[in-house]
Order: C-alpha cells, then structure tokens, then sequence
C-alpha cells in the first residue's frame, strides 16, 4: 500500500512538473534571471502550491497518525546552522547552473535524460558523499 501511495504521488509530482514546464531547465535558468529575460513562470507554480501545502498541513495537525504508516516522520527541529546554510548555499549553486533540482531532474530521466543522468549521477555522489561523512 505505502509503495503505490509513494508511486502515485511521485506520478502527479512528476506530471505536474513537466505539465507546467519546470522540467525545462531554460525556464528554470531564465526564472533566476532576474535582470535579462525574466520569466515569473515558477513564481507562479510555487505560489500555486502554497494552498494545498496549507491544506496538508492543517488536515496533517487533526490526523492521529498517517493513512499508510504508524506514525508521522516530521523533522525534530527547526535549527539554523552552518550546515543547513552550506547546503543551501550549494543546492542554489548547482540549480542555478544545471537549472535543476532532485524532483525535475528524476523527471527529466524520462523527458530528457542525456543531461539529466549528468545532474542524477553528480546528485548521487552528493548523497552518497553526505552518508560517509555524517552519522
């Protein structure tokens, strides 16, 4: 059952994602670009998330437990530190220059994936680079 809710959600993610564009790294590319030819296309597309976020959110507070699992898995903490603002420093580096970031690169395996096995391959090392030197 949690197979099929995972293989389900990651089907509508993955559709929405190329029905909107975003797996398209130019439009990416051209959203960061603020002062040439700026394109608000992905403004949209995450403001157009906020509701249903929203609305997981407050149906997630009144559940006891999730539908397909025991109990939910949310982050213990909301601390700022180095790490955090390194990782996202980086994550804005590499999405900046591939136009690509770990769900419209998964994507794009199916759409394009010359270029995105480059971005999943050097993703991978990322992970598997952070697994070895964390506990």
């Amino acid at each position: 059952m949690r197979a099929m809710i995972a293989l389900l959600s990651g089907t509508i993610f993955g559709s929405g994602l190329a029905l909107s564009g975003m797996a398209d790294p130019m439009r990416v590319r051209r959203f960061l670009d603020l002062f040439g030819a700026w394109d608000p296309t992905l403004a949209f597309v995450m403001g157009g998330a906020i509701l249903p976020m929203a609305l997981a959110w407050s149906m997630q507070r009144r559940m006891a437990k999730p539908l397909a699992c025991n109990t939910f898995n949310l982050p213990q903490t909301q601390k700022l530190d180095g790490r955090l603002a390194l990782g996202a420093v980086l994550f804005g580096i590499g999405w900046g220059i591939a136009g690509l970031c770990p769900g419209p690169a998964l994507a794009d395996l199916a759409l394009a994936p010359r270029s995105a096995l480059i971005f999943v391959g050097a993703m991978l090392i990322g992970v598997a680079a952070h697994r070895l030197t964390t506990k």
